[in-house]
């Protein structure tokens, strides 16, 4: 293990106690009105997953993920308000459309790559979005649909809701967690080493057996229910669903994130997501134009690091680890050097006897003491 492998665990250990104590933590520190940021920041990040999935790891820039999010929110929205859903098959619903929705668009998308793909990606969304706005009575429409929650768990005559901030904290903490990490358990099977191979050539990929479209297609499917768990999440957050959040514009938010945080890693887009987040909380309340901000900031960040803040947190690491183990073994090798060391002696006639040629003295010395 190395010194930058022992460091990272160390801040993900540190990082996983701060994220378990957030309830108690933050209204003991500062306003409570954190906890709800810091809940936000969870699910935005887990919808920034989405294109980091697609971009880091096959090379397929979307600009349509708020479809699959828009589906998610309507499709919890829509089975409480108007079907009468009790909370899991609601929830069932919304990831379940958002899957839906991939496979159909991603059968026409996945075709395409490059700006192509992206322009069928917003292509795609804004279909939706004005046909979400048009049917007013069944979505709607831009004012959205207003629903009351049912219980998540009842046992023993005792419910267990989102009513309960801490419990609505911890359920989407935990959601997102598995989230996270069924996607990391994907990326570093064969199946994510197709994902790479397809991103870095993709007729090389073919050249090799791989069925590219499949695969494209089915990274595009699993983008699609990381953006519909994220979808119904934040319409069960805020009990309500609206068509705005299917618009483009949702998904290059995500896209910025994504990729200032660091694309191709695990917890790039919840770096980026926090980062902007926290930017617009606490700048929105003194200044409306925050946008410029997060503007300056993102072309810096491209600029000047273009693997994301996660990729040069990583380098800077890597650099300082390896630097001080190069002077430790630079220090070894010089007090090596100064320390005296005793001429070797002659091998032994016994176990070298016909591996050196014998000189004439030593000749003559054994011809001198052999008995005649």
């Amino acid at each position: 293990m190395t010194c930058a492998t022992t460091i990272e665990r160390a801040l993900l250990i540190v990082f996983a106690v701060f994220m378990l104590t957030v309830p108690w933590l933050i209204p003991a520190l500062t306003n409570s009105f954190w906890v709800s940021v810091i809940t936000e920041i969870l699910i935005w990040s887990l919808f920034a997953s989405s294109v980091n999935l697609l971009y880091g790891y096959v090379g397929l820039l979307s600009f349509g993920q708020a479809l699959y999010f828009g589906f998610g929110m309507y499709g919890v929205g829509i089975g409480i308000d108007q079907w009468g859903l009790g909370f899991w098959p609601a929830f069932g619903l919304g990831i379940t459309a958002a899957m839906a929705m991939a496979l159909v668009s991603g059968v026409f998308a996945v075709r395409l790559t490059w700006h192509y793909f992206a322009i069928i990606t917003i292509v795609f969304s804004l279909i939706f979005y004005f046909l979400a706005v048009t049917m007013k009575p069944l979505t709607g429409g831009d004012d959205g649909i207003n629903f009351t929650l049912p219980p998540t768990f009842s046992f023993a005559g005792r419910q267990l809701s989102f009513t309960d901030p801490t419990f609505q904290y911890f359920f989407i903490l935990a959601t997102v967690g598995l989230c996270l990490w069924l996607m990391q358990r994907v990326t570093r099977s064969p199946l994510g080493m197709a994902f790479l191979a397809v991103r870095d050539n993709d007729v090389r990929a073919s050249l090799i057996g791989l069925n590219v479209y499949m695969v494209r297609l089915t990274a595009f499917v699993m983008a699609g229910f990381l953006a519909g768990v994220a979808g119904a999440l934040f319409a069960l957050f805020g009990r309500y669903a609206s068509a705005s959040y299917m618009f483009y514009q949702v998904s290059g938010e995500a896209v910025v994130w994504a990729i200032v945080g660091g694309v191709g890693t695990l917890f790039g887009p919840l770096v980026g997501t926090t980062l902007f987040i926290v930017i617009r909380e606490v700048v929105s309340t003194h200044w409306e134009h925050h946008s410029l901000i997060v503007g300056v900031m993102a072309i810096l960040v491209v600029i000047l690091a273009p693997r994301g803040i996660v990729g040069l947190w990583r380098d800077v690491l890597v650099h300082v680890t390896e630097r001080g183990t190069v002077d430790a073994c630079r220090a070894d090798v010089c007090r090596r050097s100064l320390v005296r060391t005793a001429p070797a002696r002659p091998p032994s006639s016994i176990w070298f006897q016909g591996s050196y040629p014998r000189t004439a003295a030593a000749s003559s010395f054994s011809a001198a003491r052999s008995p005649d």
